[in-house]
């Protein structure tokens, strides 16, 4: 047996990137969310949103596919999405 345990495959880019972004719930949240998504990806299709609220109520997923060109980018997608203090986690 081999010590060598196998490379995770990589993403090759560009590629339609599924993202889901879990954010607090308030006023104009989404489209703040939306537009930072759109600094990134200024193709991006809001009409393919999905948006769902949490049992309780205090949080919102929103669900979208995004244009990706690279690790760079999603990096610092990630890094925008969290300065905005609204999101909680990206996936």
């Amino acid at each position: 047996m081999s010590d060598k345990t196998p490379e995770m495959p990589k993403i090759e880019f560009p590629c339609q990137y599924p993202i889901k972004i879990i954010c607090s719930t308030g006023d104009g949240i989404v489209e703040q969310v939306l537009a930072v998504v759109r600094l990134h990806d200024a193709a991006l299709d809001a009409d393919k949103l999905v948006v769902q609220d949490s049992k309780n109520g205090r949080f919102q997923s929103l669900r979208l596919i995004m244009n990706a060109t690279g690790e760079e980018q999603l990096k610092q997608l990630h890094d925008d999405l969290k300065a905005t203090g609204h999101v909680h986690m990206v996936l």
